[in-house]
C-alpha cells in the first residue's frame, strides 16, 4: 500500500478515481448517496482549481483505494461557507477537509490516520491556517436504512483532536439510494483548532 498527495492542478489525473471511489463508499449508511460520474467529476474540478488544494491518494499497486480531500475554505462554495459566515468567522482561516473514502477490505489499517495526519500538516504549511473543519451527515438513529450495529466515527474523529459544533450545519441535496429525487440533508461541523 502507497500514500501519495498532489497539490492543486496536479489532482487533475486522480479526478476520475476519486469519483468511483465517493461513489462507491457513500452508497453505504449514513451517506446513501446514488452519485453520477458527471457531477462527481465537475464537483472534483474544483479542487483542481484550488492551488492550496490537496488530494491524498492510498493505492494497492496500481489500484487507488482510498482517497482524502480538503482545500482552503476561502475557496470553498457558498454552501460549505455560508454557516461560518454566519458565524462569524473568516472563512481565510479555516482548512476544509472535504472527503475521506477508503474501501471496507482497507478499513482498520491506520489509513484514515495518515488522511488526517496529511491534509492537517497540509494546512499548516500554507500558513495563515488556525481551523480545520469538515463536516458530517446526520441521520436519525431509527433511519430505516440504518445496519444493526452501526457506529459512527466520532470517538476516531475525537482522538484526531475535533469536537462537534451542531451550530455550524450545511445544507446539501443529493437523490438517496432508491429514491425518485434529491432531498435536503443537513450535515454538522466538526473542528480542531491549530496554532497559526
Amino acid at each position: 500500500m502507497n500514500i501519495q498527495t498532489f497539490v492543486g492542478k496536479d489532482v487533475t489525473p486522480h479526478i476520475p478515481d476519486l469519483a468511483r471511489l465517493r461513489m462507491t463508499v457513500f452508497r453505504d449508511f449514513p451517506y446513501l448517496y446514488e452519485g453520477t460520474a458527471a457531477y462527481e467529476e465537475r464537483y472534483l474540478a474544483t479542487y483542481a482549481a484550488s492551488p492550496g488544494s490537496l488530494f491524498v491518494l492510498a493505492s494497492d499497486g496500481e489500484t487507488v483505494i482510498g482517497a482524502s480531500t480538503g482545500m482552503p475554505m476561502a475557496e470553498e462554495t457558498d454552501a460549505v461557507k455560508a454557516p461560518f459566515l454566519e458565524a462569524g468567522y473568516d472563512p481565510r482561516r479555516i482548512f476544509y477537509f472535504g472527503e475521506s473514502v477508503l474501501l471496507r477490505e482497507w478499513r482498520g489499517q491506520g489509513i484514515g490516520v495518515r488522511f488526517f495526519e496529511a491534509r492537517e500538516a497540509h494546512a499548516r504549511r500554507l500558513g495563515g491556517i488556525s481551523t480545520l473543519a469538515f463536516c458530517a451527515v446526520e441521520r436519525d438513529a431509527d433511519h430505516p436504512a440504518r445496519p444493526a450495529g452501526y457506529e459512527p466515527l466520532h470517538t476516531f474523529w475525537r482522538k484526531r483532536g475535533f469536537h462537534p459544533r451542531p451550530d455550524l450545519v450545511a445544507r446539501f441535496r443529493w437523490t438517496d439510494i432508491g429514491a425518485a429525487e434529491e432531498t435536503e440533508k443537513p450535515l454538522s461541523f466538526w473542528l480542531k483548532d491549530i496554532a497559526p
